[in-house]
């Protein structure tokens, strides 16, 4: 992939979604480093033990700091990151059985904390680097290594989730769009609050999906991908929920909402605190 750095050759299978997907974060965050000066040591990048952990080596030069976890656990790394230094640009990379399996129950914390960082969710409905086992947003009866007969479980809905655990800032997009995937990730850093931007990135090994998602006018196969219309107010819950009972999947900005983020809520928190309160609490302990 890169001359300049082979040692942070990306490993994914020709044609992987996560391409797409590496190409615009790289491209938000050069785009930060030089219209805002930010510094390249100041985004923090996270990754469970996935296809998406790849993408902790973006950049060819200088790299951003990055922190590869454990399976599922990229939210409680990141709460960690945050509190202890707010100033920190933290993005989270996972896949949808990384994030919506093993790491499900930590996102309903993290949407009522309203935790200031941004996930970016590669979405492929399976296990991409074990060998293509169904993952929770597989389709029922999808044949996979893991249901050679069919999934039996219902397949989630992502988004559906995120807006009823309340997240502030919720997106849907295609990693074949990448000029809009851009604009997305762009606006979802950009927002003072828990994002999460859920990407439909096919797995060309062991579940293919772009034709079903761009359409075949020759096969007559109709998109599953459909932009959320212009005038769609994304303040507007009730409005969002609507775009979701479809068959297709919207792409697009879905909800945003602003209040108070984690950082400041914590900040305002700590001005009460008394004075060497640690140091008094941790000498409490003492037998």
């Amino acid at each position: 992939m890169s001359k300049k750095n082979p040692e942070y050759d990306f490993k994914w299978c020709p044609g992987c979604g996560d391409f797409g997907v590496r190409r615009s974060i790289e491209s938000v965050l050069q785009k930060n480093l030089a219209e805002k000066e930010e510094p390249i040591e100041n985004p923090v990048i996270v990754a469970g033990i996935v296809c998406s952990g790849n993408l902790l080596h973006l950049l060819e030069g200088p790299q951003p700091y990055g922190f590869h976890g454990i399976h599922g656990r990229t939210l409680p790394v990141s709460f960690g990151i945050k509190t202890a230094n707010p100033k920190l640009n933290v993005v989270i990379v996972a896949g949808d059985g990384d994030f919506l399996s093993i790491g499900m129950e930590h996102i309903a914390p993290q949407a009522a904390r309203n935790l200031d960082v941004t996930a970016i969710i590669m979405d492929n409905g399976v296990y991409g680097l074990t060998k293509g086992q169904s993952s929770p947003t597989a389709k029922t009866g999808e044949i996979t290594s893991s249901t050679p007969y069919g999934k039996i479980e219902k397949e989630i809905n992502p988004l559906e989730i995120y807006l009823s655990l309340g997240v502030s800032f919720i997106a849907s997009a295609f990693s074949g769009k990448i000029k809009q995937l851009n604009n997305i990730i762009e606006e979802a850093i950009e927002h003072p609050g828990f994002s999460i931007v859920n990407v439909q990135s096919p797995c060309t090994t062991y579940n293919n999906t772009y034709e079903q998602l761009k359409g075949s006018k020759a096969k007559n196969i109709a998109p599953m991908i459909q932009d959320i219309p212009a005038n769609h107010d994304v303040t507007n819950k009730q409005e969002s929920y609507n775009l979701l009972n479809k068959e297709t999947i919207p792409i697009g900005i879905l909800y945003k909402s602003i209040e108070k983020s984690f950082t400041e809520k914590f900040s305002n928190t700590m001005k009460n605190a008394p004075e060497n309160s640690a140091a008094k609490l941790l000498e409490s302990y003492k037998i």
